[in-house]
């Protein structure tokens, strides 16, 4: 089975042929060149590809991208604003390697412990939050100057020094 990343989501639509925005996290500018689908969650872990037409870009964050099959604006719209996964090695491929949805499927390690796997990283102002399973709960590891020791990309681990008493709530 495939892994998918979630990279952002087709935030609108754009002109009258179908074309749509898609907001992403790649940490680069990028017109998606040579990735054939994007994939939307159409129920959890039921993932549907939709295949590219041609894409371009709109800015650092934005890229314009026509589906085959979308022709209308209307056709359009019902797909906004769902967010949008990429396979594993489509990600790795149009992803930049130092931003931050790079440390997705990471581990998450506090004081020689394994929390788990990043599932989901968010992106705000003064820190990034990664999103994991931490038993059998969604639990937000906020990740800042102050509490990251360091980045093992070899390994793919992120020691972390968390204040007393964060995952408490997570029990």
């Amino acid at each position: 089975m495939s892994q998918y990343f979630k990279i952002g989501k087709l935030a609108a639509s754009h002109g009258l042929s179908g074309e749509l925005i898609l907001q992403h996290s790649l940490g680069k500018k990028t017109s998606l060149k040579g990735l054939e689908a994007i994939y939307l969650e159409e129920q959890k872990d039921n993932f549907i590809p939709y295949f590219i037409e041609k894409t371009s870009i709109k800015n650092e964050t934005e890229t314009f991208i026509k589906i085959e099959g979308i022709d209308t604006k209307e056709s359009a719209r019902i797909l906004t604003p769902k967010e949008v996964w990429l396979e594993a090695a489509d990600f790795k491929k149009h992803s930049l390697q130092s931003a931050p949805i790079s440390l997705l499927g990471y581990q998450i390690v506090d004081q020689e412990e394994n929390l788990g796997e990043i599932i989901e990283v968010i992106e705000q102002p003064h820190q990034i939050l990664c999103c994991i399973l931490y038993n059998q709960k969604e639990a937000l590891i906020p990740i800042h100057q102050d509490n990251l020791i360091k980045i093992d990309k070899k390994n793919k681990l992120v020691f972390v020094d968390l204040p007393e008493g964060l995952l408490d709530i997570y029990q």
